[in-house]
């Protein structure tokens, strides 16, 4: 396909951070899935030329391009809704967006947003009832992956006991201390701790070569931004949504109706509904992590997280638990009975590749969307067949 591939290229828009989890995962996989990309850049484009040159900018490249697809993950406020909506019922382009934040920021970011989209794509099992009852159905349920074109298993030696990549925001930085003072050797990579950030390529060799890799969520304290330089999505004042959304129903494709966007959907923080674990402790939706470190085959020591089990066996693909006394015992026991945890990791990474792999999930997400026949070029074989990328200017 030619996809008008609509995300930010680097880190919350910050080139001296590297690129961005779309365009390690999303980019790079759609590409290696033979599709013509065209790049569109909008927070680099919108820092350049502003946020109106930017829009302007996007319907142009729609209507000139005219690809197959636009693909689209949106952030926070940067596009104006009548542009989303003019390629989308304007130009009849096939639209989707992929929310990724749909367990805390449905109520007041994407109900708001969804219509202006032919499709969504969410990981939140919560939020289908929530899309449901406003009349939106062309929602299609999904969840993170592995890249395995990126990501891969290097077959190293162990070098480390155990390791964490992320930032030390909420209780983070207490969790790992209490994992030394039991005397477990733990090393930390991510902005705010000492050895400071770790590139792409250094996260996949520590996944590699760690005996467990240790996921901490957002139970302890943050968004799922992972970002505490971004502003908070409670108070983040959404001001230039004050505009008339169209409602549509994607399916039939026609307008049924107007939503009016006011602040005042800003200042109800939503409640994450998702199920509780053992003994009344909440669990955290699931991330990239969940996959990334498994499809490397590294062992994963993971928090609890709502519906993990509807993708791998616990305790014998991935291993998670519910509190920092039961990770430190889990920490200790995996670490004294190696083959147990070897034998785990091959499961995990034999799972991944069979059913968690990025490729698959956009192969089901272009079946349902009917672009199927467009998206079949890697052969039986699973040969690369990269496409061409263009960046839009």
């Amino acid at each position: 396909m030619r996809i008008l591939y609509v995300a930010m290229k680097y880190d919350y828009g910050r080139p001296n951070q590297g690129p961005s989890f779309e365009h390690y995962n999303f980019y790079d996989c759609l590409l290696k899935m033979g599709h013509d990309i065209l790049y569109f850049d909008f927070m680099t484009l919108m820092q350049e030329h502003g946020r109106t040159w930017m829009n302007t900018r996007l319907m142009e490249v729609a209507k000139t391009e005219k690809p197959d697809l636009m693909f689209t993950v949106l952030f926070t406020d940067e596009f104006h809704a009548s542009t989303l909506r003019h390629v989308t019922e304007g130009l009849g382009i096939v639209t989707i967006n992929w929310f990724c934040d749909d367990h805390w920021r449905f109520e007041r970011y994407s109900r708001l947003w969804a219509p202006c989209f032919r499709w969504v794509v969410t990981t939140a099992e919560s939020a289908l009832p929530k899309y449901a009852q406003i009349g939106y159905h062309n929602v299609i349920k999904s969840q993170w992956a592995c890249n395995t074109f990126l990501y891969r298993r290097m077959s190293l030696p162990p070098e480390y006991d155990v390791t964490f990549i992320g930032q030390p925001y909420g209780q983070r930085r207490k969790i790992i201390e209490q994992l030394r003072d039991a005397g477990i050797n733990v090393r930390t990579w991510g902005q705010g701790w000492d050895s400071g950030r770790a590139s792409q390529d250094e996260m996949i060799r520590i996944f590699n070569t760690s005996r467990i890799n240790l996921n901490l969520t957002a139970a302890y304290g943050a968004n799922s931004h992972d970002d505490p330089d971004v502003p908070s999505q409670k108070t983040h004042p959404l001001w230039r949504m004050l505009e008339y959304i169209p409602f549509t129903t994607a399916r039939k494709g026609r307008t049924t109706g107007w939503t009016q966007i006011s602040q005042k959907s800003e200042l109800t923080q939503p409640t994450v509904t998702e199920p509780a674990g053992p003994a009344g402790h909440t669990t955290e939706q699931i991330k990239g992590r969940n996959f990334e470190v498994p499809g490397t085959g590294g062992f994963l020591l993971t928090e609890n997280a709502a519906h993990l089990e509807d993708y791998y066996k616990l305790g014998e693909e991935v291993v998670n638990f519910y509190s920092t006394e039961e990770m430190v015992e889990k920490v200790r026991y995996y670490l004294s009975h190696e083959d147990e945890r070897t034998a785990i990791a091959e499961a995990g990474y034999r799972r991944t590749l069979k059913d968690h792999t990025y490729r698959q999930r956009f192969q089901e997400i272009f079946e349902q969307i009917g672009l199927a026949n467009l998206a079949a070029r890697i052969d039986g074989a699973q040969r690369v067949v990269t496409g061409q990328t263009q960046e839009v200017r």
